[in-house]
């Protein structure tokens, strides 16, 4: 490997003027190809030739006793310059120069320059010097190692191959301090124990990240590659082409010489880093894991221990919970901590070596062991207070449903009718059979909370010893009292509802009674409108009129029944009004309205049967009348004085108690039923006047037969008085013969 002694950063400047470059093509010989640009500028021959060593510095020793071919463009510059430069070759690389080709101008320069001779020089340079012209170079050197300038097609780009070149020597320059840091640090590793500490508490850090120095040199090395690839297949063909950045050019083995002994100190810098690391993390994890255990067994331990009580109220149990949250809270924060350095322990313990893999399972077991003890004790403690709130969360109702039913009792029952009655009663039913089901589950949520509170994880012995134990009983205690006091409670307001169930139903009774006595009143009213009313009709024969009298007297023997039942639904509304004081009742006008009510109907259904009674007679007398062939006169005279008896009745209205006044059904019905009668009455007049016919007619044959037996007694007599006369003639005579 060259050693470089001057960098391009600090002649940059220079360099950028392009005095002086190689261009990576090479002579028949295999030498490098060096190129001077003369311009019509004045050259700075000290720039030249600062330029010129640079340049000589970068091929490797192998690659300049191969000696350069130097073109000398002078094309553009004068005579003197170009000879100044070709003698100040003779100085700088007198026996590394094989040959110097000038390029002159087309149009050669002052003949004056003619006398001196290069070729005559040739030993006092060292070096073969020869004029030619552009055209004419590609006798000396292929035109695919020459560049576009002289005509040929080797690519060249300046700024492109200083840039390459300020990263190689960038890289090199980095490379070569990173790898003896790395090796500083590698090595101080090989010392003693001590050594080892005090070296692992320094920060021995490259002062150079190694990783991006490694791919700025494979992304160097990569594009040196590449631009050789690239180069060589665009040569021509007289030859290989070689490109600017050709290994001899730019050292690409150094590159890779130098990636392979960074790679090989950063594997051990990274290994040494890495046991480092691993000893600190078991150090740091180490630290945290008793930082937990410490924790978790003694403030932790602490603050779940004080808190043990489970309230004696809702509101009480949810300040418990609120307090539980907070400790839950700064445990979890403990919790991720552990499930933290759970991770680190897993992930360690898939790398690690035997010893650290045993150290790191212990401090695993016992890092687990102490949080899923501590997860235990917060879980039994949630459970607790979840069971602790549901419990005084039912209690909490059970009582307030309690005293809604004992205001409902202790409240006059004062409802308007029965159904009212019947609404609250079912109220009171279901008040009743909520609190038991409320009760039920008050005894289920207590033990719950019970068994909750003796299934609690135990602590360890050490632990439990420190654990107050009076506080548990103290809670079962209170949850067994609650209970008790909500089930005394609940017997004695079932005790009010039995004496309350039995009031409202009295109640309910008393209003059904008033009820059906008011219906009864209305019944009996609707009879007597439909006596009053319908019951007008008196039959057409004695028949009908027969079954309209026992229709009546079961019609009247209905009203009996509805007037007694009232007065018996009467009777039981005072028996149940003084079992329960009730002394003011809308019931008191129902007794005197039933009876006024029936005293009306007594009177019509009287009338009404006088009436059907009077109409039987009737019929019956004027059937028998007209039925019989010899009929009294005076059997058709009492006919004739009962019909007129009837439709005088049936004329007169209905006097009630009260003296009031009540025709049966309408005049037209009146008028209806009087007209029946009165055709019986016709019929039984037409019988009075075919009797008085009958006997007009016996009497005639009886008057005939008289005044038969009359001529009958008349001859007679005139036989007899013929007799008489002859007896008196006789007497006569015989008086006169006498």
């Amino acid at each position: 490997m060259s050693n470089v002694t001057v960098e391009a950063t600090n002649m940059l400047p220079i360099l950028k003027k392009k005095l002086a470059f190689l261009s990576g093509g090479k002579d028949r010989r295999s030498g490098l190809i060096l190129t001077i640009p003369l311009s019509s500028d004045q050259t700075s021959m000290e720039e030249l030739s600062a330029t010129l060593d640079y340049l000589l510095s970068i091929p490797s020793q192998k690659c300049k006793a191969r000696g350069f071919t130097v073109i000398v463009d002078g094309r553009k510059s004068q005579w003197n310059i170009v000879k100044t430069v070709v003698l100040m070759l003779q100085n700088v690389i007198p026996a590394e120069v094989s040959l110097v080709c000038v390029v002159k101008p087309d149009e050669f320069w002052d003949k004056k320059v003619t006398h001196f001779c290069f070729w005559k020089e040739k030993d006092r340079l060292g070096f073969e010097v020869i004029l030619v012209s552009a055209n004419k170079l590609t006798r000396y050197i292929e035109p695919c190692q020459l560049t576009d300038d002289f005509g040929g097609s080797l690519d060249y780009d300046h700024n492109d191959w200083l840039n390459k070149r300020l990263v190689f020597e960038k890289f090199t320059k980095e490379s070569t301090s990173l790898l003896d840091e790395l090796l500083i640090i590698n090595d101080s590793d090989k010392g003693n124990a001590v050594d080892r500490e005090k070296s692992a508490d320094c920060a021995l850090l490259p002062s150079v990240d190694p990783e991006t120095v490694l791919q700025t040199g494979h992304e160097l090395l990569s594009e040196l590659q590449q631009r050789r690839f690239n180069g060589s297949e665009g040569g021509g063909q007289g030859g290989p082409a070689w490109c600017p950045m050709e290994e001899e050019l730019l050292a690409q083995p150094q590159v890779m010489k130098l990636l392979d002994s960074l790679r090989e100190q950063y594997t051990r810098y990274q290994e040494l880093c890495r046991q480092r690391n691993k000893r600190t993390q078991l150090d740091e994890i180490h630290a945290k894991v008793m930082q937990v255990v410490t924790w978790l067994q003694g403030p932790g331990s602490e603050l779940l221990k004080t808190q043990q009580a489970i309230g004696d109220s809702m509101r009480a149990a949810q300040a418990l919970q609120q307090k539980h949250e907070e400790i839950e809270s700064q445990h979890s924060e403990w919790f991720a901590v552990y499930v933290e350095l759970n991770q680190q322990i897993a992930a360690l313990l898939s790398a690690g070596e035997e010893e650290e893999v045993l150290e790191l399972k212990a401090l695993q077991q016992q890092l687990s062991d102490v949080c899923y003890q501590q997860a235990a004790q917060l879980e039994g403690r949630q459970n607790v207070l979840q069971a602790a709130q549901g419990f005084h969360g039912i209690t909490q109702e059970l009582s307030q449903q309690l005293d809604g039913l004992l205001g409902m009792l202790c409240a006059d029952v004062a409802p308007s009718d029965g159904a009212s009655i019947q609404q609250n009663l079912k109220l009171l039913e279901e008040k009743l059979q909520t609190v038991e089901a409320g009760l039920a589950s008050l005894r289920q949520k207590g033990g719950l909370l019970m068994e909750q509170m003796c299934t609690q994880p135990p602590w360890p012995l050490e632990e439990a010893e420190e654990t107050p134990a009076g506080d548990q009983q103290d809670n079962t205690q209170h949850v067994q009292t609650v209970m008790e006091e909500m089930q005394l409670r609940k017997q004695r307001c079932e005790d009010m509802v039995d004496v309350r169930r039995l009031k409202m139903l009295q109640m309910v009774q008393l209003f059904k009674c008033e009820e059906d006595a008011l219906q009864a009143v209305e019944w009996l009213g609707e009879l007597l409108d439909a006596l009053l009313k319908t019951h007008v009709r008196l039959g057409d024969d004695s028949q009908e009129t027969r079954i309209m009298l026992d229709k009546h007297r079961k019609f009247v023997d209905v009203a009996q029944s509805t007037y007694d039942y009232g007065r018996q639904l009467l009777q039981a509304t005072v028996v149940l009004c003084q079992s329960l004081r009730c002394t003011t009742r809308s019931s008191g006008d129902t007794l005197p309205r039933l009876n006024r009510v029936w005293k009306q109907f007594s009177v019509s259904a009287e009338e009404r049967q006088q009436r059907l009674e009077l109409a039987l007679n009737f019929h019956t007398a004027a059937e028998r009348v007209l039925q019989q062939e010899c009929v009294d006169p005076e059997s058709l005279d009492e006919v004739d004085s009962s019909g007129k008896t009837l439709l005088d009745r049936l004329t007169l209205p209905v006097i009630f108690p009260d003296g009031t006044e009540q025709y049966f059904g309408s005049p037209s019905d009146t008028a209806a039923a009087a007209e029946g009668v009165r055709e019986r009455l016709l019929l039984v007049e037409e019988r009075r006047l075919q009797l008085q016919e009958v006997e007009l007619h016996n009497d005639e044959e009886e008057l005939n037969g008289q005044e038969a037996r009359l001529d009958v007694i008349g001859e007679e007599l005139s036989e007899k008085e013929e007799e008489a006369g002859q007896q008196d003639e006789d007497l006569e005579r015989t008086t006169q013969d006498c």
